[in-house]
């Protein structure tokens, strides 16, 4: 696998009812107008042609096992029109799906609905995402929409951030008529998008079936439960002269304590991006100070003033070694180095297989523009990620404005130890529990 830079793309590459089309951006040496996309959106929608033979599930090559993809993209991908095709995906700006399915939150059953449109965007149906891309841009059926970010180019932030913007001149700037379109008008000059056109043989669509089961395996291993946070936020916890991020983190140690009765080596992502291509450096949530706090919260012979002092000392501690990990005085990343290095020199190393297993593997994606004051219906719910362990936890959250923080939870079904919605449900208790310490007056919680 490389990482390829393409400078300049000016076409997108869509993905409907196993059909590819290529769909350029720019016209008369402008971009297009978003009336114009839409134009070439529907022209899209309306075509009735059937997938030509393998093409409807090729993108599950891009889901399973790398080895098989590299093996067949040497084999029935390096020449002719596949090449021409692949290239023409490869080197579009992003991909764009249209989903033949309805997503998103339902007021009337907001848990299930929740669940369904994030496992939707992590993995869709396998083959209706093309993971090797930046970023596939999925829109369902009913209009709701959503990213499927490939991780290795960039971490959450960056994606959240273009999410925001979008999402913000989308609503605050261009708007739509009243009959439902984006203003403006439609150009009928604009040539129609091009179908790709593949020549797919019997034996790679038997590579592209097996890549399929591979991933369909994994996807229906994934336990994923998302779910918003009102009791308070951060505002209240900013009240108590804490970090948010602390306190969630000590919840998130608290909550998985009592989920799974031991601790567990917990990773939490820090931003690196005060030096140039930064990235990010670990921090480990999991310290003395914060395993005292746990014990001590579980302990009913322990006083409110002792627990109250321990939870301070480890979100001082925390906010310690986030500060150490953002400024380049972590270690983790030095490790994992030397964990790749050991595995090249085939050196066998128990104290490197000892530090790296994470079991709860946690991530905080930042709100960077839109205030929710002024626009309170524009709140997101943010994004997610799956397992990191077989039998672990992965937990991102997002702290939304003053009075949110919404979690997305995930584990594998295939483990008897985890489950995402107890795991949830524990979490909304640890917060509630911990404020608890600090004696507040009933209305300052909703």
């Amino acid at each position: 696998d490389t990482l390829q830079h393409v400078k300049d793309s000016k076409h997108i590459v869509v993905y409907h009812k196993g059909r590819y089309f290529k769909v350029w951006l720019y016209h008369d040496g402008r971009l297009l107008r978003p009336r114009e996309i839409e134009q070439q959106i529907q022209r899209i929608l309306e075509d009735d042609s059937e997938p030509q033979p393998g093409e409807e599930k090729l993108a599950a090559l891009t889901a399973g096992d790398r080895v098989p993809w590299a093996k067949a993209r040497q084999a029935y991908f390096s020449r002719g029109k596949n090449k021409q095709s692949l290239d023409a995906v490869e080197k579009a700006a992003f991909f764009v799906t249209l989903d033949d399915m309805e997503q998103g939150y339902k007021k009337e059953d907001p848990v299930k609905s929740l669940d369904a449109y994030a496992k939707s965007l992590i993995h869709g149906k396998c083959y209706d995402r093309w993971f090797d891309k930046t970023f596939t841009l999925i829109v369902f059926k009913n209009g709701r929409m959503g990213l499927n970010a490939e991780h290795s180019w960039a971490d959450a932030p960056i994606v959240g951030h273009l999410w925001e913007n979008v999402m913000a001149t989308e609503y605050l700037e261009l708007g739509y008529s009243v009959d439902g379109h984006c203003r403006g008008d439609p150009n009928p000059n604009i040539p129609i998008p091009t179908k790709l056109q593949w020549e797919i043989p019997e034996e790679c669509q038997e590579v592209i079936e097996k890549s399929l089961s591979t991933a369909v395996a994994l996807a229906d291993d994934v336990d994923f439960c998302s779910f918003c946070f009102d009791t308070f936020g951060k505002g209240l916890i900013k009240k108590v002269k804490t970090s948010p991020d602390a306190f969630v983190q000590l919840a998130l140690q608290l909550a998985h304590y009592r989920d799974m009765g031991k601790f567990s080596l917990t990773y939490e992502a820090s931003m690196t991006r005060l030096f140039r291509e930064g990235r990010t450096e670990t921090v480990r949530s999991c310290t003395v100070e914060s395993c005292r706090f746990v014990q001590a919260m579980e302990d009913p012979t322990e006083s409110r003033e002792n627990t109250l002092k321990f939870f301070r000392q480890a979100a001082d501690k925390h906010q310690h070694l986030y500060r150490l990990a953002m400024t380049g005085a972590g270690i983790d990343r030095h490790l994992f180095c030397l964990y790749v290095v050991s595995k090249y020199l085939a050196v066998d190393s128990p104290f490197l297989k000892e530090v790296e297993p994470w079991r709860l593997s946690t991530s905080q994606t930042p709100q960077q523009h839109i205030d929710l004051k002024k626009n309170p219906e524009m709140l997101s719910s943010g994004g997610g990620f799956g397992p990191v362990a077989d039998d672990g936890y992965g937990v991102s959250y997002m702290i939304l404005g003053e009075n949110f923080i919404h979690f997305h939870v995930s584990s594998k079904i295939s483990c008897s130890e985890t489950d995402s919605h107890r795991f949830g449900k524990n979490i909304k208790k640890a917060m509630v529990d911990i404020m608890g310490l600090f004696n507040l007056s009933k209305n300052c919680t909703k």
